[in-house]
């Protein structure tokens, strides 16, 4: 194959220069050499590592990020069970993990305790007599962790990147998105009846007759019906104005006079608010107008039923089973539930996720790593203030901010400097699971407030703990965070060459970049506010650019009769595309003056490509491919490599695609950006 290199800047090589050994040990045992790379570059790079990796039945899909997780929670459970087995004293860290570690494997107690620890709950919804006494309810359900007809919370003002603001968003439905509850072809039907079966008979494990329960399902879902109508679409809300309309606190009481605003805040300890974003208008006009329409007892079973879904993974195992059985097998299409260490783990992982995360970063990520990886962010910064630079269609304008925002990115590896606080946090072992998940929540929402009411933005949050297998692009504080969890194998691995880990995680990172660059991150600038920083006639041609990877992206049938959503995806299409393009960049300039040999027959650029596809292997039930497809901005891991290399020129250069492949795509029709 022919070896093209470019660029001008030469930095340091990443990775060890491997052995062949090493090399056909990992990322060659991926390769199914039987299928051709031109025909289905997927199953070419991948197909190996399926067929020596089969899917399980506690899963919906299974992949590479998959296995890493289990191999991240294997390191976790280590963690969490030595915690455990402490002396521990009353109010400590290990207490607190401990006990809510060992609440959750005991199933015998949660099943012996059934329904009890949330009849309160269930009793004070019972005995709503008016509907003035609604709203109160709602805002103490909320402050413990019981949502109901709508969401709110503080957060980062688009507009005034430095300042927080209150918001209030569309929520309420039970279904993973509004086209559940109107789509009519035969799948989703299906869904729609199997959900209701799923509610009838969570009414009736709560003591109520079929009766009862046909009659409170009825109630439920007419008015989850009338939420979801109002609700934005994922795409829609992919439109950051879509969901920002600031207003004061006196126009939001004039706009929507029928819910007690002064009450609801009061309770949720939220008080001198002068203006808020009131982000989906329609959807919490719509709670309005529901409230005074729906008779009082047709409320009361939709607020049980949020008592009821809010607790279902808290009670006992019949309850759980049956919440399993529709999100899990009807949703997703898993066959058995993961086991209950899995659970536990999880709930304790997601709740103390810090004090876990300081215990797994002081065993499992060196110091080493993190230094590592900070010179491979910088040189993919430069790697893509090249590819901003190479855009012909991009004026100098366009180009000069694109170069302000690149330069003022804030990077994260790692883990963060200061730790979360959980000394507030009491977990209390004479009380019931149950019991002690409303009072994490309500320590969760008071300290919400307290660091974020009234206050400025905490620029040094982490939205991750270290040990989430994941990255993110946050856009209003411009920043890329790369948790301590993804920087292992196959992402970034020390014992191989830089073609591996320029493929892997120097595309992970390009991705992340790349963020700040896509159809909504280049809507804020470089001190994140939504603020335009493109000429008219850029901003146009950026435009036309992309739509090319929609309308690719919307002829790919993922099932019959099921097309992926290439508007829904844009922005995380655009991004696998500009990590591509940064990263291969970045690796040609690290290997410039020192270009690596061809191993087991593949060239740096051959193992390159390998290496991002081998990220994506994995499997997926038809059931997660209809959820994906209609919920998830990621395409599926198929579509990132077979949907994704068809418009990178290298690969087809790489591999010898040629117009007889089936997967090539012509030239004018590839996207061209970044």
């Amino acid at each position: 194959m022919k070896k093209l290199l470019i660029g001008t800047a030469l930095l340091i090589g990443l990775g060890a220069c491997t052995t062949n050994e090493t090399m056909e040990s990992k990322l060659m045992k991926n390769i199914d050499t039987t299928q051709d790379p031109g025909t289905d570059f997927f199953q070419y790079a991948t197909g190996a590592w399926q067929a020596a990796n089969p899917m399980t039945d506690e899963y919906a899909r299974y992949g590479q990020f998959d296995a890493l997780r289990e191999k991240s929670r294997e390191q976790l459970k280590e963690l969490v069970l030595e915690q455990a087995a402490l002396t521990a004293e009353p109010g400590s860290n290990a207490q607190k993990v401990g006990d809510l570690y060992r609440m959750v494997m005991d199933s015998t107690r949660r099943n012996a305790e059934g329904t009890a620890p949330v009849k309160p709950y269930m009793d004070q919804v019972a005995a709503l007599s008016d509907k003035s006494q609604i709203v109160p309810l709602m805002a103490n359900f909320y402050r413990v962790g019981i949502g109901s007809f709508f969401g709110t919370g503080v957060s980062t003002d688009i507009m005034e990147s430095n300042s927080n603001q209150l918001g209030i968003y569309q929520g309420g439905i039970s279904l993973p998105e509004k086209e559940y509850y109107s789509d009519t072809d035969e799948a989703s039907t299906n869904i729609r009846n199997k959900y209701k079966e799923y509610v009838v008979n969570m009414f009736k494990l709560y003591g109520f007759d079929e009766k009862e329960a046909e009659a409170k399902m009825n109630a439920v879902l007419a008015i989850e019906t009338r939420l979801a109508a109002k609700h934005l679409s994922r795409v829609e809300r992919r439109n950051p104005l879509n969901s920002y309309h600031k207003i004061s606190y006196a126009e939001l009481k004039k706009e929507i006079p029928g819910i007690d605003w002064d009450t609801f805040y009061g309770i949720l300890g939220i008080n001198g608010i002068e203006a808020l974003n009131l982000a989906h208008p329609e959807a919490v006009k719509e709670v309005a107008a529901i409230i005074k329409e729906t008779p009082l007892n047709d409320i009361k079973a939709y607020l049980q039923w949020k008592v009821m879904r809010s607790t279902s993974n808290e009670l006992t195992d019949a309850i759980e089973a049956e919440t399993f059985a529709f999100y899990g097998t009807v949703l997703s299409g898993k066959k058995v539930q993961q086991p209950r260490w899995k659970r536990a783990l999880d709930a304790v992982n997601g709740t103390l996720g810090d004090i876990i995360g300081e215990l797994y970063v002081a065993k499992h990520f060196p110091p080493a790593a993190k230094e590592r990886m900070v010179q491979l962010v910088k040189n993919l910064q430069i790697a893509l203030g090249q590819r901003i630079d190479a855009q012909e269609w991009m004026s100098d304008e366009t180009k000069q901010a694109a170069h302000a925002k690149l330069n003022t990115f804030t990077v994260k590896i790692g883990y963060p400097d200061k730790w979360d606080d959980y000394s507030g946090l009491a977990v209390d072992p004479t009380l019931s699971y149950a019991d002690n998940c409303r009072k994490i929540s309500e320590f969760e929402w008071n300290k919400h407030i307290a660091e974020k009411w009234g206050k400025p933005v905490d620029r040094e949050e982490w939205h991750m703990t270290p040990q989430t297998v994941n990255a993110y692009y946050n856009p209003t504080t411009n920043e890329i965070c790369f948790p301590a969890g993804i920087l292992q194998y196959p992402f970034f691995d020390m014992s191989e060459d830089d073609a591996f880990n320029y493929g892997a995680i120097g595309v992970v990172i390009g991705h992340e970049m790349t963020h700040g660059f896509d159809d909504q991150g280049r809507q804020f600038d470089k001190d994140g506010n939504f603020a335009n920083w493109w000429t008219d006639e850029d901003a146009k041609s950026f435009n036309e650019r992309t739509q090319v990877i929609v309308d690719f992206f919307n002829k790919i049938e993922v099932l019959p009769g099921l097309y992926a959503n290439g508007k829904l995806t844009l922005g995380e299409n655009i991004a696998d595309h500009g990590g591509l393009m940064i990263a291969m960049q970045a690796f040609r300039n690290a290997t410039k003056d020192n270009p690596l040999p061809v191993i087991n027959g593949y060239t740096p650029e051959q193992r390159f490509y390998l290496s991002y596809s081998g990220v994506w292997a994995g499997h997926v039930r038809d059931e997660e491919i209809r959820n994906l497809t209609k919920s998830d901005p990621h395409s599926l891991s198929r579509w990132r490599v077979n949907g994704t290399l068809p418009h990178i020129d290298d690969w087809y250069t790489a591999f010898g695609i040629t117009e007889e492949s089936p997967m090539f795509v012509p030239k004018e029709e590839r996207l061209n950006v970044w």
